[in-house]
């Protein structure tokens, strides 16, 4: 009998990771066949996507070099990195500064400040485009890069304070006040005792501050009218336009292809950090 429900037991287990294994194998081809289609495109040297395919019989990097050469391809990267770079640092310190204090301090009105960030959270930045447009245009700052970084950086705050909070609230007091008994003031409690300590969540914060703005479409497009201040997101997608006649599809798949380059580069920096810093928001704290 025993040896009998052992086998049923072993072949239960050899079927449920028979079952994994085919789930995953499934997901991987789902996620990675379209990939590879858009990098096999991009060496197409037809420029037509209904002839492209994931091995392209005669590869050439001539794509890519007429999008650099015969486009401003380089432009819009470079507008789109100001943006991202610059959002990206902000947000680091806005957001750990606001949090450290939130977390650390006790001051009238916190709970009043807390519920109102709270509360931000739940509208969706997409409703207030009008408004940021009229205060756009009556600051005189359309077509203007830092705009967008100050509405991206504004954007941030209301999510990314909660989580740093939360992660700081893990810390123990007792750091700080021993770093009080020796004289140390709070901004150097603040630089050299609680932002090395919280690596992991400002690492995460400073990836999905600088994602936001790298592939953002909807917000660029509503204040950026300037030609020389597309960012790559405008410039790609009328590129690929399937009402415009001169669409250049192969050259729009070694695009995205360079745009996915400073992303990945940074999820392999920042990936030991990402599952920590998310699950160190997850304490509810005061």
């Amino acid at each position: 009998m025993n040896k009998k429900q052992n086998t049923l037991a072993v072949a239960k287990t050899i079927l449920t990771r028979a079952l994994i294994y085919i789930a995953l194998i499934i997901v991987a081809i789902i996620v990675l066949y379209p990939l590879l289609w858009v990098i096999g495109s991009s060496f197409n040297p037809i420029n037509s996507l209904g002839r492209a395919s994931v091995i392209p019989q005669n590869p050439t990097f001539d794509n890519y070099r007429r999008l650099i050469q015969d486009t401003k391809y380089l432009d819009w990267y470079l507008n789109t990195g100001y943006i991202a770079v610059v959002t990206m640092f902000f947000s680091v310190l806005l957001n750990t500064l606001t949090a450290f204090i939130f977390a650390r301090f006790n001051f009238k009105g916190k709970r009043v400040g807390l519920l109102s960030v709270m509360i931000l959270q739940t509208f969706p930045g997409i409703m207030g485009l009008t408004a940021l447009y009229m205060i756009a245009l009556s600051f005189g700052m359309l077509n203007n890069l830092n705009m967008l970084v100050i509405i991206y950086v504004g954007n941030s705050i209301p999510f990314n304070v909660w989580l740093v909070k939360g992660n700081l609230q893990n810390l123990p007091r007792s750091i700080d006040e021993a770093a009080y008994i020796d004289g140390a003031s709070k901004l150097q409690v603040f630089t050299r005792i609680i932002l090395p300590l919280s690596k992991p969540i400002i690492s995460f914060i400073a990836l999905t501050s600088f994602m936001l703005p790298w592939m953002d479409y909807m917000l660029p497009r509503f204040l950026i009218n300037d030609m020389n201040l597309r960012t790559l997101a405008i410039g790609l997608y009328e590129m690929s336009d399937p009402f415009n006649n001169t669409s250049d599809f192969t050259a729009f798949c070694a695009g995205a292809i360079l745009i996915a380059v400073p992303i990945t580069l940074l999820y392999m920096f920042c990936q030991k950090f990402l599952i920590f810093g998310l699950a160190a928001g997850a304490n509810k704290g005061e």
